[in-house]
């Protein structure tokens, strides 16, 4: 088959990228990064990717959003994208689209030992389910039912559940929260609200509340000339400011917390796999400790814990690398 356009359409930004698929090695011929927030619908996006000529058949796309019949509305963007209505408009023999974590979870085959950081090894007999988070501009969660022979990915809307506090400090935060946006949640503060990049910004402004204490000038200097979550991180991991780490090592104990929460949800005696784009930004915060003590801090359900390898995935393309590989499937089953 000829090179398969795969997709990997998030938040902040979007990917697109031509592949050769062979077996479960994946190959970018040509790949683009997009600012989402830039375009109002997927289809000028797409139209501005395409524009050199290039023709292809086969097309699949992983979406931060629900997926439903072949059509997915975008969680944190305003898009809603039909892949019935793309194949007519492009010419694609075959056009499918995935849940982004679902995609993700489809990628991991083509990744490498290079492409994995452990955090926990686990049992040496580890096998049955798998689960993927990852933490970005959302927080996404997947599964991969293990059939006894194979692994097949599945979608969840997980990182929307509702988040659960665990001590004094955590419930401040969730009045914080519920305060905060009370127009939108009613009360409700999903998982999501804390443990992604927009949580990160939230996790740092109730800290500063918490402590009664403001942001250093040459901190806010810092802030306005780049990222704001990045200055954050960056702060944490050089240690030159204390509420700063605090944010970090509260946002890594909360990833591990739903981490944990997910593994027992989808028994994924096969491992958990920590995605997104903000994990190998701060793996040593990762590193310390507090990310595996709140993911084991189960109670009776420790052991199963214990024994559920734990790794990082380092590699970005994984979630361009599930599209290809399912279109590839997909497209072998039909010949």
């Amino acid at each position: 088959m000829g090179p398969i356009l795969t997709g990997d359409i998030g938040g902040t930004k979007t990917r697109l990228a031509l592949v050769d698929v062979n077996g479960s090695d994946v190959v970018i011929l040509h790949e683009l990064s997009y600012a989402s927030q830039r375009y109002d619908t997927f289809e000028t996006l797409l139209s501005e990717f395409l524009s050199a000529g290039n023709h292809v058949d086969d097309a699949t796309f992983g979406i931060a959003g629900q997926v439903q019949s072949g059509v997915a509305q975008a969680t944190n963007l305003p898009w809603r994208i039909d892949a019935a209505a793309l194949r007519q408009r492009f010419g694609f023999l075959r056009c499918h689209l995935l849940n982004d974590l679902e995609a993700t979870a489809y990628g991991l085959p083509a990744l490498g030992d290079a492409d994995l950081l452990t955090l926990q090894a686990g049992s040496p007999e580890a096998l049955g389910n798998v689960a993927v988070i990852a933490a970005g501009t959302g927080l996404g969660e997947a599964g991969l039912y293990w059939d006894g022979q194979s692994h097949c990915p599945f979608a969840t809307e997980g990182g929307h559940a509702t988040f659960s506090p665990r001590n004094t400090l955590e419930f401040a935060l969730l009045r914080h929260l519920q305060q905060r946006h009370s127009e939108h949640m009613r009360g409700h503060v999903s998982w999501e609200r804390v443990v992604s990049g927009m949580g990160l910004l939230d996790l740092y402004a109730f800290l500063l509340d918490y402590r009664h204490v403001s942001t250093p000038a040459w901190l806010a200097e810092e802030m306005r000339n780049a990222d704001t979550a990045a200055a954050i991180s960056a702060a944490a991991l050089a240690g030159s400011d204390t509420i700063c780490l605090e944010t970090m090592q509260l946002f890594v104990s909360l990833y591990g917390a739903e981490a944990g929460n997910l593994a027992l949800k989808v028994m994924s005696r096969g491992g958990l796999y920590i995605g997104g784009g903000i994990a190998p930004k701060i793996l040593p915060l990762l590193q310390t400790g507090d990310f595996l003590n709140a993911f084991l801090d189960k109670g009776r359900m420790r052991p199963l814990l214990t024994a559920m390898p734990v790794k990082v995935i380092l590699n970005d393309r994984a979630a361009l690398y599930g599209p290809a590989l399912f279109a590839a499937h997909h497209a072998e089953k039909i010949v």
